[in-house]
């Protein structure tokens, strides 16, 4: 009995390690596909802040091999960001098995979506966010002041910028699938809306530089995807749970009309 046991546990993680593997060969695959590209990658990023410096200022390089290091780990990052679709790919398909056909037919939408709204976090805050945040920033600089931002500060300032923007507007997914679950109600999601609305900002504080600006710029998005996903969650209400209950009691009839089936001895 205990290798038999053990079979499935083994199985799982030999799968397990299968699409790992495959979600890294597409991160290197894309990796190597953009690498000759790297500097025309930093320098698109770039163009929010170069575009907003003052005529005479510049971005600099502090260290030695910022220079050659920074633009090759931008590429690895944007080949993750760019493979997310076949990753979560990879996740779902070992997930995939072991739902019931009604989450099945919930999750792939699901996925799709929320990939789409990750991307769009990111559209946003490159599009909308970079332009307004970085020109607040110079044309709040004291006189006299030259600015010169270090390149490997910036990435990881856009990074940080990039990844806040894109999680949150995650929250109509989220708001989905607890209220799909049976872990909460629009209802009740309605009642807590003042501390919801403060808790975006308190996330925003969190997630974005420390300024107000940034931490505002990524709240109200917040607060607007909130009633999207507040709006959407009243289809799904306690699905999940009804749905799971009764495949459960399904199958506790079929393990009893197998138990009355069987010959007696």
């Amino acid at each position: 009995m205990a290798v038999e046991d053990t079979q499935p546990l083994i199985s799982h993680l030999i799968e397990l390690r299968s699409r790992l593997l495959r979600a890294m060969v597409c991160i290197i695959v894309v990796f190597l596909a953009l690498v000759y590209f790297s500097n025309d990658i930093y320098h698109m990023v770039s163009a929010p802040l170069m575009s907003q410096l003052p005529e005479k200022a510049s971005m600099i390089a502090t260290d030695v091999a910022s220079p050659f290091l920074t633009p090759i780990k931008l590429t690895l990052i944007v080949s993750v960001f760019i493979s997310a679709p076949y990753i979560l790919y990879q996740i779902w398909s070992f997930i995939a098995p072991a739902l019931y056909k009604h989450e099945r037919r919930l999750m792939m939408p699901l996925l799709f979506s929320s990939t789409a709204l990750f991307y769009l976090g990111m559209a946003f805050a490159y599009f909308v966010v970079f332009p307004l945040a970085f020109g607040f920033f110079v044309k709040t600089a004291p006189e006299g002041i030259l600015i010169s931002t270090d390149i490997n500060n910036y990435l990881n300032f856009v990074m940080a910028l990039f990844f806040a923007f894109g999680v949150s507007f995650e929250v109509p997914v989220a708001i989905i699938l607890l209220c799909w679950s049976g872990v909460t109600t629009p209802d009740d999601l309605k009642k807590k809306r003042p501390y919801i609305i403060v808790g975006a900002f308190v996330v925003g504080m969190i997630l974005t530089p420390p300024d107000v600006f940034s931490q505002t710029l990524l709240a109200i998005p917040m607060c607007i995807l909130f009633e999207i996903g507040l709006f959407f969650s009243r289809f799904y209400v306690g699905k999940g749970r009804k749905r799971n209950a009764e495949g459960d009691e399904q199958d506790d009839e079929a393990d009893t009309d197998g138990e009355d089936e069987k010959p007696s001895a």
